[in-house]
């Protein structure tokens, strides 16, 4: 074998997914995108906001159980199992997830495109709840959003494989739990709440009270030296000092581990690597950004001219095209 194809959040646009791995030397044969001599690893969130999923989640699923692809758990998975299941006998609300406004907002369109195939849906959920939330592999690592050393070591003790269990799931809802601290870290990563009274009113639509921090900065200083996310901080934010519990609650991935990839970023424009040893591989592609995937071929210095991507078309959202995969 070459080496691994990873690809990022994919987000339902599932016929750029598949004119993606036509790209890369992947071909369907038996109803799956196989190659002769490469594997994928996709880095989760293959559901919400686009207008194929069923497609999407069928392609990566078919790929993973004929052992071509491996996949991690993204944040977008998680949130449909928490969503999906009844809260404890107990508990002050009927759902792990509850059924809010915003949360119905997020998987609406998932909801919506499995309405007509149940079955199908409640077998996707379970086959969620066996992908890990990590990988290592042939001297690289996978993670949707953040790599946390002596986080992933407690979630190595707890659970082996890194695959939730009911329990695990249970817990991960309680913001004072391990199970929580674990989850909310790997698959969402560091968050720095906003001043009260200050939000950002995002391009996806969605108003938020805190931005999203990276992982990767020896030395930070201030607001600006860690903010990730395509969405400028208000005013002069991004000068104000981190505080010392502001500083403790990030993680930190050094120059001297092995490669790492993520996702759930929302980058933008020409993919390029945030540090030496770490690729973020969602450029937006349900929002008309690009679909992409870094090649990597056993390297440990990563290289930015190993990223290959497509540019997600407005036909994404039109009626399907004859070249469409349909597995119907």
């Amino acid at each position: 074998m070459e080496g691994y194809d990873l690809i990022g959040d994919i987000h339902g646009c599932g016929a750029t997914l598949a004119a993606l791995l036509e790209k890369l030397g992947y071909h369907q044969r038996g109803g799956v995108y196989r190659h002769p001599r490469r594997k994928v690893i996709f880095l989760g969130d293959l559901i919400d906001r686009g207008p194929r999923i069923r497609l999407a989640v069928t392609i990566a699923r078919r790929m993973v159980e004929a052992g071509e692809a491996h996949i991690v758990m993204g944040n977008h998975e998680y949130n449909a199992l928490a969503y999906t299941h009844p809260a404890p006998s107990g508990s002050h609300k009927r759902w792990l997830r509850e059924h809010t406004p915003r949360h119905n907002r997020i998987i609406q369109d998932t909801l919506d495109q499995y309405r007509h195939h149940t079955n199908e849906w409640e077998d996707t959920l379970a086959w969620f709840k066996t992908i890990p939330l990590f990988l290592e592999l042939d001297g690289i690592r996978v993670v949707h959003a953040c790599w946390d050393d002596a986080l992933i070591s407690e979630l190595k003790q707890r659970l082996p494989t890194a695959r939730m269990d009911d329990q695990f799931l249970v817990e991960s809802n309680d913001p004072g739990s391990q199970a929580y601290r674990i989850l909310d870290r790997l698959t969402r990563g560091p968050h720095i709440r906003l001043p009260k009274g200050v939000a950002i009113h995002s391009g996806d639509g969605f108003t938020r009270q805190s931005f999203r921090a990276h992982f990767w900065a020896a030395n930070p200083q201030q607001w600006g030296d860690v903010v990730f996310q395509p969405d400028n901080l208000p005013g002069d934010l991004e000068a104000r000092p981190l505080t010392d519990s502001e500083r403790e609650r990030l993680s930190y991935y050094g120059p001297e581990q092995p490669p790492l990839f993520i996702g759930h970023y929302w980058c933008e424009g020409i993919p390029a690597l945030p540090a030496a040893n770490i690729a973020c591989l969602d450029y937006s592609a349900v929002k008309f950004g690009r679909l992409v995937a870094y090649r990597w071929s056993g390297e440990t210095q990563l290289n930015a001219d190993h990223f290959v991507w497509i540019q997600v078309p407005k036909e994404e959202r039109a009626l399907p095209k004859p070249w469409e995969i349909d597995f119907d």
